[in-house]
């Protein structure tokens, strides 16, 4: 069974997507979260191109990789620096990472127009900057930007551009088809010509832009690429990147290469969904494998044949990629996903227990309202453990008021919260201010309970996020907060949904700060 290493770009590739903007902890939320899932290579993000991704490679530095490598990607150096001296080599190094990215031009056209050097410098680029980064780093991996577009315009300067990098060290060549315009018989024939030509494993980049970026990389595999590099959901430039949640069961099911366990293959779905809500956006319904539509199943023939033999309409079984099947007249499913998280949580309940099926009933009540719960995991376990009468109340609220104040055009509002809680016989009443109306109530609910919990001193409210649910309604409509809390070891996700914000607010702190009671 040939070995095919998954090279996840979710964190620099996926970022550059419309209307997605990760924010720091976001960032090392989602590296988590694809480290749990056995993604063999991390791309980080661009450590010299701004503050934002300086700032990850430095929180990521103290992360304790298990199944994953950490990657930094930067161009060549530029013509007009020696390549020691050449700043963008320099915070590459400063990234600390096992493994280095170096994108270069393979396409005589871009050489000209876009870096306006001859075509010698930009071979002398690529040599230079994989040769003086191999001497200090692990691994580097040369991406060979618009490859195939190359290729075709100049194939003698396209394999110049690998043979650069093959000189200089490079651990992989990364074939890139970075317009997205190429189809899988143009992959096809490239690859296999180049697969004759370099020793050096090879590696597959697509885009989508003409919908075959999954299918020009399997095409790839095929024909003996190594390495497949994609995002999580396609997330990507312009029509994204290939797609890792459809190939990776496509290459690990149905061609039966060693890309992941069965075991991880199992948190396929709930890693998607994972970063769909850490990104904000609304899940695809319909996405091959993961969609909630993936295995549904409606009326007729079709219901009555899959619940003798799920074999008639399913290609495969749901359970394998953490999906469920669902017939849509009774809803059936998810009891299974419900076992596992209590086992993932380690929780000593019976798994067999009928209170299982009155959470899955729960659940479905409250995704209908609006609650989402990937990405808010600790809210899920704090639901569990009170159906199972594993949860205690730490306090009650009597009331609370805020009041946002702006004095004068130009000056930021003043938000002030006012709290009253009860904690068994004593009544705590105190007031806070913050940077917006959230944070102060956050702030006055935790400075009323410290006294009561010292612990809570160490919880910091780490992002906050907010969803618009229900279109057409203006401001009347409800939303969902997900908010992401922590202490020095931990962090967690909580969620609330209401036609209030504040309200929702509110639901997900409480949640919050009584994961960390219950977890001492």
């Amino acid at each position: 069974m040939r070995k095919i290493e998954l090279y996840d770009t979710t964190l620099r590739d996926g970022a550059q997507s419309e209307d997605v903007s990760f924010s720091v902890e976001d960032k090392l939320r989602i590296m988590w979260k694809l480290d749990e899932l056995g993604i063999h290579y991390i791309e980080g993000g661009w450590p010299g191109s701004n503050p934002r991704d300086a700032e990850f490679f430095s929180k990521a530095k103290k992360f304790k990789f298990k199944n994953s490598k950490l990657a930094a990607f930067g161009s060549t150096h530029h013509a007009s620096h020696k390549v020691g001296d050449d700043p963008n080599i320099k915070t590459l190094l400063a990234a600390k990472t096992p493994v280095v990215t170096i994108v270069g031009k393979t396409w005589d056209f871009h050489v000209k127009e876009a870096l306006r050097v001859s075509l010698q410098t930009n071979l002398d680029l690529i040599y230079n900057s994989i040769a003086y980064l191999k001497k200090r780093v692990h691994q580097v991996f040369f991406d060979a930007e618009h490859f195939f577009d190359g290729f075709k315009a100049n194939p003698e300067y396209a394999f110049k551009a690998l043979e650069a990098a093959v000189s200089g060290g490079a651990d992989c060549l990364v074939l890139c088809d970075s317009n997205g315009g190429s189809l899988p018989p143009d992959i096809s024939r490239i690859v296999k010509e180049a697969a004759g030509k370099f020793k050096t494993p090879l590696g597959i980049h697509a885009h989508n832009d003409s919908d075959c970026a999954v299918g020009n990389s399997i095409v790839a595999i095929e024909n003996g690429v190594t390495q497949v590099q994609g995002t999580i959901n396609g997330l990507g430039e312009r029509c994204g990147n290939a797609n890792l949640i459809s190939l990776i069961p496509n290459l690990k099911i149905k061609l039966k290469y060693d890309c992941i366990s069965d075991s991880r293959l199992k948190k396929l779905k709930e890693a998607s969904r994972f970063v769909t809500e850490i990104a904000n956006m609304r899940h695809f319904k319909r996405q091959p494998y993961v969609g909630d539509s993936a295995f549904a199943h409606k009326g007729g023939i079709h219901v009555s044949a899959i619940l003798r033999h799920p074999e008639t309409y399913e290609h495969i079984r749901p359970d394998r990629v953490g999906n469920y099947q669902r017939v849509l007249v009774s809803d059936l499913g998810g009891k299974s996903n419900i076992i596992r998280k209590i086992e993932d949580f380690k929780l000593k309940v019976e798994p067999d227990s009928p209170k299982v099926a009155q959470i899955v009933k729960e659940l479905k009540e409250l995704e209908n309202q609006g609650f989402q719960f990937e990405g808010a995991e600790a809210s899920l376990e704090l639901l569990i453990k009170k159906t199972f009468g594993l949860h205690r109340k730490f306090f009650d609220l009597v009331g609370f008021r805020l009041i946002v104040e702006k004095r004068q055009e130009g000056e930021d509002p003043i938000s002030e919260a006012t709290i009253m809680v009860r904690v068994g016989k004593k009544l705590e009443h105190t007031a806070a201010t913050g940077h917006g109306p959230v944070n102060a109530l956050d702030n006055a609910l935790r400075k009323a309970l410290e006294k009561f919990y010292p612990q809570l001193k160490h919880v910091k409210l780490f992002d906050y996020k907010v969803r618009v649910l229900t279109a057409g309604v203006g401001t009347s409509a409800k939303v969902r907060v997900l908010i992401e809390s922590g202490d020095e070891v931990h962090k967690w996700g909580t969620v609330g949904v209401s036609e209030n914000i504040i309200e929702a607010s509110y639901q997900a702190l409480v949640d919050s700060i009584e994961y960390k009671l219950l977890r001492g």
